[in-house]
């Protein structure tokens, strides 16, 4: 069996069930595990991702606007790997390859049909489930099971530990820097089971834009800055925007020196097997007293010491 998938967590969640040696194609921004450098690549954004937010911001808002998709799909690299399973997601036009455009691409598969997976996590509950979807279209559906499982205890030992704490700081956490925007999804779960309180978004509802008015009146002691498909030393660069904001020294988490720039790409914004690494990585910033061993390497930066 030939995979091909279009999204970074998707490749984590077939290698996670060991079938990297499956992987036929991937797409451009696949980097995790590192075997799976190098492989053909089967898509390609329409922006340069390496600009500052408010200009990505404003390109993919105007491609949106009219109705085109953020990346295009390689169908001639498709057409030559013929993969049995393809792997896309639902869940967010700015985030991989549309569903429909994967439709529409696989009908130039005039070789073979092509299983189609498509993945739409809103709640960690929805993560395991694709997993488990995954497992299921590849033929192994007793790795699924099992690494579900051993997922789901690692989230488990967090929640138990986490409800012996005594205070629970409220936390906010931005997925994008400019406009700014406050994490939905699973991340309030996220921040809850770590031990965190978090108001900014309701669980499984849509990342949302919010004003730096929203962001001073809510007061986090806690401010995770994790901006979505950008690695940490691109969300460095762009940390004195932020800080130079009038509104800065007004949030208690800066008076406290708790804000922290991570790893979006890595962490927090992947909806795969890394998401116990990313509650373990919440669970030590938000309770370091707690969690501070459970951090992964390189992860994060205080953003006061920079």
């Amino acid at each position: 069996m030939k995979i091909a998938s279009l999204l970074p967590s998707a490749t984590e969640i077939v290698c996670a069930l060991g079938l990297t040696d499956r992987l036929v194609g991937i797409s451009h921004e696949c980097d995790f595990p590192p075997e799976v450098v190098g492989r053909p690549i089967l898509t390609e954004p329409k922006i340069d991702p390496r600009q500052a937010s408010a200009a990505i911001d404003a390109a993919v808002g105007g491609l949106v606007r009219d109705g085109l998709s953020v990346y295009r799909i390689k169908t001639d690299v498709l057409e030559q790997l013929q993969p049995d399973v393809i792997i896309t997601q639902e869940q967010c036009a700015v985030c991989a390859v549309s569903y429909d455009e994967v439709v529409a691409a696989t009908r130039q598969l005039v070789h073979r049909p092509a299983t189609i997976v498509s993945l739409k996590p809103v709640r960690l509950a929805d993560i395991f489930a694709d997993i488990q979807r995954v497992a299921e279209a590849v033929g192994c559906d007793e790795n699924g099971t099992t690494l579900v499982n051993r997922l789901r205890d690692r989230l488990d030992a967090i929640r138990t530990r986490a409800g012996r704490v005594r205070s629970r700081p409220r936390v906010a956490c931005i997925e994008w820097m400019d406009p700014l925007m406050a994490a939905g999804n699973w991340v309030p779960e996220l921040v809850e089971l770590s031990g965190g309180t978090y108001g900014l978004v309701p669980a499984g509802e849509e990342s949302r834009t919010i004003t730096w008015a929203d962001l001073v009146a809510y007061a986090p002691d806690v401010m995770i800055v994790m901006p979505c498909g950008f690695k940490l030393p691109q969300t460095e660069r762009e940390m004195p925007r932020l800080i130079a904001r009038p509104e800065w020294p007004r949030l208690p988490a800066v008076r406290n020196r708790r804000v922290y720039a991570v790893d979006g790409n890595a962490y927090l914004n992947r909806p795969g097997p890394r998401i116990a690494e990313s509650a373990e990585l919440l669970a030590g910033l938000i309770q370091p007293g707690f969690f501070a061993a459970k951090i992964p390497a390189e992860s994060y930066v205080r953003v006061s010491d920079r």
